[in-house]
């Protein structure tokens, strides 16, 4: 079972307009509301890849049982905990000439809440995968997704961690099995993040000797996947229009997870995992596994940097 985690949840208010003109009325040409957080749409994108998940977190208010409802309309399995007092994020995606977005705060995280949440990752064993995906909301403290790597340790539970800044650079001594991130993400970890393939590689190795296992950086123009053995691929994304990059990066977590499970080579593992990021750039919102199959015959060999 692949169990992800967000600790900040939001509904995903997704509209298209002709032109975002601000202080005047706009009127939108489309709109929808989704469930979304980095690791619900990784849970969504396994689910639609035929891997069983669960998406786990925190819920609040009225927005919050709204997420669960859509949530639930998805079929994908959910334990969220709710908390007495907030409400989860509304998330504003307003797609015009170019994207803008407005998220939400979220509500405060208080710590006998955490400790619940850590408590139901007591029933995770081997075989199972844990994903800890997203920002880090109010009141939680930045080694949050370290202590909850901890919990798990020594069980033969697979991590993967998708995070920023400080939540992630302290998940680092906890070993996750992989490390996914971009560039914004990688210069707050370093400072000065290079931009060719060949620095990026050697920037994941540097992340690898603090801890990091197989290490998924996104660029500018494709992907450099470095494993824990082996040399590091960097594979070009596939073409297509690019329609929206709402979950592009926790839809190629997706793919790389869905590659582990069959046991497939690294090459073909960076292959599935850059086919299901162009499949979410192309989609009006999260693909299927139709999508990410025919972004897949678009998608070329990696080579080595």
């Amino acid at each position: 079972m692949i169990y992800t985690v967000t600790l900040n949840p939001s509904l995903d208010y997704l509209v298209r307009t002709d032109a975002l003109r601000p202080g005047r009325l706009c009127r939108t040409d489309s709109e929808a509301l989704y469930p979304g957080g980095k690791g619900v749409n990784v849970s969504l994108v396994c689910a639609a890849l035929g891997l069983p998940t669960r998406a786990l977190g925190f819920i609040a208010g009225r927005t919050g049982a709204l997420f669960a409802s859509l949530l639930s309309e998805t079929g994908v399995e959910y334990d969220f905990c709710r908390l007495e007092e907030g409400m989860t994020r509304i998330n504003v995606k307003v797609a015009a000439r170019e994207q803008t977005e407005l998220n939400g705060a979220g509500p405060v995280i208080p710590p006998e809440a955490l400790e619940e949440l850590a408590g139901t990752l007591d029933t995770l064993g081997e075989g199972d995968w844990l994903v800890l995906s997203g920002s880090l909301p109010a009141g939680v403290s930045a080694d949050a997704y370290a202590k909850l790597l901890g919990r798990v340790q020594g069980r033969g539970v697979r991590t993967v961690v998708d995070a920023a800044g400080d939540a992630l650079k302290n998940a680092l001594p906890c070993a996750p099995d992989l490390i996914a991130l971009g560039l914004h993400e990688l210069d707050e970890l370093i400072g000065g993040a290079p931009h060719s393939a060949v620095g990026v590689a050697a920037c994941a190795r540097e992340l690898q000797q603090t801890g990091a296992r197989d290490v998924l950086i996104a660029c500018d123009k494709g992907v450099v996947y470095t494993p824990q053995a082996g040399s590091a691929l960097y594979l070009t994304y596939a073409p297509g229009e690019a329609v929206q990059p709402v979950g592009m990066g926790t839809a190629m977590t997706a793919g790389w997870l869905y590659a582990q499970a069959r046991g497939l080579s690294v090459p073909e593992t960076l292959r599935w995992a850059v086919a299901a990021g162009c499949a979410a750039r192309s989609a009006p919102w999260l693909p299927g596994r139709a999508e990410i199959e025919r972004a897949l015959v678009k998608t070329g060999a990696p080579h080595t940097v």
